[in-house]
Parts: C-alpha cells; structure tokens; sequence
C-alpha cells in the first residue's frame, strides 16, 4: 500500500474505539510510515495525532504503552539513520536517494509534531525514544548543536509536567520517570544541572513504591489467600494462582524492570536535591512502605515456615517454581531501598542542615527502621555481601551513637516483647537477629544497667547450649553482642557477675550451636577482656589463665573425627580463608584456639603457654591438620601479632629454650637428621 494511503488509514485507526487486537497492528504501522514518509510534514502530523489516538492512549494498559511509544520511536530513529547510511550521497546532502529524509531534518520533523494539544510527559516519551534511537549505544547520528536541543527538550519537557503535578496523573508521572530513567545516562552535566531536582525526586519515590512499582506492598498480602493446605504439614502455593500471575506481571513492569538503573538515578536526584526538607518526606515515604511491606508478610502464611524448614512444610511446585519468583521480587526492592538510603544517609553526611542534631539522629533512626522492615529479605541473601547496606547500617550506628540518649530510647522501640524466651515464629526470630546485630553496636555509649537490660537479657536464651542447633546465626549475633557487653569498660562490675556463666556457656555450645570461627574470635575475646589492663582482671586476676588450663584440658580429650562445614553464611575474605583451610576436627580447633589467645597473656605466663601449646600440638595426630596448626603457630610468632615484648619473649623461646624443635618434631618424634655415618646410636644394643 502506498505511504499516503496508509497513512490515510493510521490516523483513522487512531480515533477508533480502543481494540487490543488492532493495537499492536497500530504500533507497527506507525514505526513503518516513520521511517518510509519522504514528507517531513507528513511525519509531523503523524506524530501529533498519534499522540493524541483515542484507540493507544484510552485503553488501560498502564506504562506498557509508554514504553511502547519510546520503543516506536527508538526504532523508527535507528532506522532512518540507518537508510540515511546506506543511501548517503555527498551531492545530496538535505535529501537522501529513494525520496527520504535526511536524520536531522527527521529529527525536527517529528519535534514539531509535539504541540499544545497532547501533554508534556507524553513529548517526553517521543525525545527520549528519538535520542535514544540517534545517539544511543555510541551512534552519534547527529551534530551537536540538535543533539543539544534533544536534551534541552528533555529537561524542559520534564520541568514543565512537573511544574504542574496535578495534571499529570499516575500514567503522567510513571511515563515521565520511565522517559528520563531511558534517557538520563545520555544528558550531559550542563544539561542535568537544570532539572527540578526538588519536584523530581518525590515523583520518583512514589512511582517505584505505588501501582507502577512495587504495589506498596500489597501483593505479599494477596499471596496469602491463595496458599492451601495440601497435606498434613504441608503448603502449597500454585503457579496458576491469581496471587503468583499478579507477582509475574508486576516484575515484568517497565519500572520493575528496570529498578537497578532507576533506583540509582533516585539516589543522583537524591543528591542534588537543594531543599533538606525533600529527603527527609522521601525517607518516610520508604519507611512507610518498608512498614507495609513488612507488615503484609507477617499476615503471609509462609512467613511461618522458617528457612531452614522449607522444603520439609512446602510443596515442590513452592520451593522450586513460586518462591523463587517472589525472593526475585522482594529481592530487587530490597537492592532499590537500599540504594535510594544510601545516597540519603550520604547526604546526610554533608548536609549541614541535616547534619545538625536533632535531624541527623532522626534520619539515622528512620533508616535503620527501614533495615528493619526489610531484614526478613536482606538476611536470606547475607546483607554483609551488600556494601551499599554495610555502609547504610554501619553509618547510620556511627551518627546515633554520638546520642547516647538516642541510641538508648532506639534500642528500647525496636525491643522485642518477648524478651527473655525464643519466640517460635520465624519472623519474630528474624527480628531477634536484626536487634542483636544493631545493639552489639552500642554498649560503649550505653550504662551498664541499660546493657544488662536491652541486650543481656535478650541474648540469654540464645546462649543455652541446649536451644536448637538450627539458629546458628542468631547464637552467633548472641554471643557478639554479649561479647560486646563484656568489652565496655564502664560494664566491670557487671563483666565479673556474669563473665564465668558466659564462659561456661560458650564452651558448652561449641561445637554443636557455635561454628569454629564464632568460637575462636569469642574465646579470643574473653581472653582479652580478661587480661590486663582490662579492668575485669583486677577483680579476677587468674581468670584468663583459668579459661586457658579449661580450653587446653577440653582440647586433650576432645574428639578427633573431622567437624562438618558451617552453613552459615561468611564474607568474602572468611570464605577466602576458609578455602585454604583443610577439614578439622575438635581438636585442632581448639588447638588453633589456644595459639589465636597467646597474643593475649601477660608476659610471666607466656613462655609457660608456648611450652604447653607445642606440647598440644604434639597430641594431633592427623598430618595434615597438625601441619596446619604448625602453620598457624609460625604465623602467631611471627606475623606481628604480637607487640613488642611479647614478640622478644617468643624468640628468646624459638631459639633458645627448645621452641623450634617442640614444634617441628615434638617430643616423641626424633630429628631425621642429617646423622654422620658411623655415628654413635641412641640406646644399648645387646651382643647377645
């Protein structure tokens, strides 16, 4: 069919009733006569009244059309450079061979086609497709001059809609953010400078949490009516479940989609945000859906079904089909807030209005309210592996805890209710680990009392050897925090009361609720706080010999049969180490043990420790794990962890006094040699 007709027949098609059969035809039409008008007239009036079609935009499709119409135009600009390409001829230069027309004048053919009567997101849609489709992926299709007036138009475009919110709509205001999240890496510094940063950033919040997004949270809510009961002890979620067909079609969301790029672009804007005011209303536009979403999980029958139990309380179809979807899901939000809580707890930093007490320690509160919320995703996937929220937790402690006050009144409303006893819902133990990963971080700024009542008595019952082995990370954020009790100087008094129950609990959970790591950095600890200048040794000065003489004796009678691999998840450089660590038993982690501690005892005790530790490590017997246990005796003398007298002290005893044989033959193995020949031998030999 010729261009005129077809065109002819488009622009009626487009003031048909909405047809979702007859609209992909539309979409394809339209990008064909883009790119095969030879009138740039003719493009222009296509694209004013393709803006306006009654049979696109009338149909509810939410930002699907959007994207669309970017991709219409991405694809007809890709195109037209393309023929512009390949019929190139330097003695026609404004008009290219088969009738077309040149990029440029393309270009500006379609910007005239963005007139009063459609509205400013949707010309929005139109530039970023067409720049896209020019410059994109390094094309720079045209000169610079228009390729500055294409960004230009984008940011007047976005001002413009913004300068008038309420006309925008929730279609307006999601199509602007997916138009600028596309078109945003091609603007260049100058161009970016002039965006309404302060309007900007709200819009964009609201459109990655709100029906476009993540749904406030909503569909976790949705999910629990569609799990049944298919056996006894058994659950079953469907993959043909309206609730699990909702969750597919929610990540297949432009936005969703595209949430790693969208959600660093929210912390760009974040960070050029000239009123303070704006930051703190996005913060608690996150809290708030962090709460929701919290919220809709705990209402969720599989948040009672706890990780470790899955696959024994859920179907196969859950395990391996629907909750893999929805962890994806919950996964990619939990990346977004994070990222977006980044660049506010940076602002924070350089802000001196938010810098300033008393907002600063409000900010830092509300995110880690927000970590909260979010920490029944973040813990199955090893926040620790997650630098954005390393950085967002730990700074967000750093500034609380200069307000001591703060940090106490903190502590005590996120305090469990069920303080003193282990909860058996799930979430509620997820919680549990949150808390004593976020108070192990306060006892210096806390009182002893305040310690002995927000984290004592809720680490208790995770430090009953007989609790079940199954919550290993919860026993170690216990035992941490514990430790950190212990360590606070101004926590003596209470560090003698309780430091024998905690050290007789320790060793009573290794190695079936403590992984060897937990215990050998824990048993480390205690030496020190037990050790001068600590002020606990003045009240107790034997006791860190006390806990050496108990850990050698464990060690001499402990079994010898290898330990299995924690399950817990490590940080990188653990997992590094761990891979050049053979298998060990019982033994030689308590072997190890004892050596990590030497750096720890006064010197008129040392030299004793060194002669019985190479007598210990004598008593492995396997090859391989003593020779790794030898490694790490060299390593303790003479990496430098030790500090200076300590280090003369062990030398004197490697060269001297005996040290280096102890270790590297023992006592009851003889030195191979070199022997002379004809040498006398050891003992008698009988003639008879």
């Amino acid at each position: 069919m010729p261009a005129d007709r077809l065109l002819t027949t488009v622009l009626r098609a487009y003031q048909d009733a909405p047809n979702p059969q007859q609209t992909n035809r539309i979409f394809s039409t339209t990008t064909s006569l883009l790119t095969t008008l030879s009138n740039p007239l003719n493009v222009t009036l296509l694209t004013s009244q393709f803006l306006t079609a009654r049979s696109i935009w009338n149909q509810v499709d939410g930002l699907q059309t959007s994207l669309r119409v970017i991709s219409v135009y991405n694809t007809a600009a890709i195109t037209v450079r393309k023929h512009e390409i390949e019929g190139q001829n330097v003695h026609q230069p404004r008009q290219l061979q088969g009738g077309r027309i040149s990029s440029e004048d393309w270009v500006k053919a379609v910007l005239k086609g963005l007139d009063e009567r459609s509205p400013r997101w949707q010309h929005l849609l139109v530039i970023a497709g067409v720049l896209l489709g020019m410059e994109g992926q390094e094309r720079r299709s045209l000169s610079r001059g228009l390729r500055g007036k294409l960004e230009g138009a984008i940011v007047t475009a976005v001002n413009l809609a913004l300068g008038i919110p309420g006309d925008l709509g929730n279609l307006g205001a999601g199509s602007l953010v997916l138009a600028l999240n596309h078109s945003f890496p091609l603007l260049s510094d100058p161009v970016r400078r002039d965006l309404d940063y302060d309007k900007l950033v709200s819009l964009m919040v609201d459109a990655i949490v709100s029906s476009e997004g993540y749904q406030d949270g909503y569909f976790l809510h949705a999910i629990d009516f569609d799990v049944k009961q298919a056996a006894k002890d058994t659950f079953d979620w469907s993959s043909k479940s309206p609730s699990f067909l909702q969750i597919q079609r929610l990540t297949s969301k432009p936005l969703v989609s595209s949430m790693g790029p969208l959600s660093s672009l929210t912390a760009y804007v974040i960070e050029n945000v000239r009123d303070p005011r704006k930051i703190i209303e996005v913060q608690e536009r996150l809290l708030d859906f962090t709460s929701r979403l919290h919220a809709s999980w705990q209402r969720n029958k599989l948040s009672e079904v706890d990780p470790s139990e899955e696959r024994a309380y859920l179907t196969l179809e859950t395990v391996d089909v629907t909750f893999p979807v929805l962890w994806q899901a919950l996964k990619t939000a939990m990346f977004a807030i994070v990222v977006i809580l980044r660049a506010v707890v940076g602002r924070t930093l350089i802000d001196p209005v938010l810098a300033a007490y008393p907002v600063a320690s409000s900010i830092v509160r509300r995110a880690l309210m927000i970590l909260r919320n979010i920490y029944f995703i973040s813990s199955r996937l090893g926040s620790n592996s997650f630098s954005a929220y390393t950085f967002v937790f730990l700074t967000s402690i750093d500034i609380l805890s200069r307000y001591p006050i703060e940090s106490r009144d903190f502590l005590k409303s996120i305090y469990p209710q069920h303080a003193g006893q282990i909860p058996s819902h799930p979430l509620q133990r997820n919680l549990d680990l949150f808390y004593l990963n976020t108070s192990e971080q306060f006892p210096l700024v806390l009182s002893h009392a305040d310690s002995e009542s927000l984290i004592v008595v809720l680490a208790s019952p995770y430090l009953d050897p007989r609790a079940d082995k199954r919550l290993g990370e919860i026993f170690e954020a216990a035992h941490s925090a514990m430790l950190a009790v212990l360590a606070a100087p101004q926590n003596a008094q209470l560090t003698a009361r309780i430091l024998p129950f905690y050290a007789k609990s320790l060793f009573a959970s290794f190695p079936t609720n403590l992984s060897p790591r937990q215990f050998r950095f824990a048993f480390k600890s205690l030496m020190q706080i037990s050790s001068p200048p600590s002020p606990a040794s003045a009240s107790e000065p034997m006791l860190a010999e006390t806990l050496l003489e108990f850990l050698r004796e464990r060690a001499l009678h402990a079994p010898t049969t290898l330990l299995q691999p924690s399950t817990l998840p490590l940080s990188e450089a653990e997992m590094k180490a761990q891979e050049n660590q053979p298998p060990l038993s019982e033994q030689a982690i308590l072997m190890l043990t004892l050596l990590d501690a030497l750096v720890t005892l006064p010197l008129p005790v040392l030299e004793e420790w060194l002669d019985l530790s190479a007598e210990l490590l004598d008593k492995i017997q396997d090859p391989a794990q003593r020779e790794f246990c030898k490694f790490r005796f060299w390593e303790v003398l003479e990496s430098g962890e030790m500090d200076v007298e300590r280090a003369a002290v062990c030398v004197s005893w490697w060269t001297t006094k005996g040290g280096r044989d102890a270790v590297l033959y023992g006592k009851t193995r003889t030195d191979p040699g070199p022997f002379m020949s004809g040498a006398l031998g050891g003992g008698h030999e009988s003639r008879l």
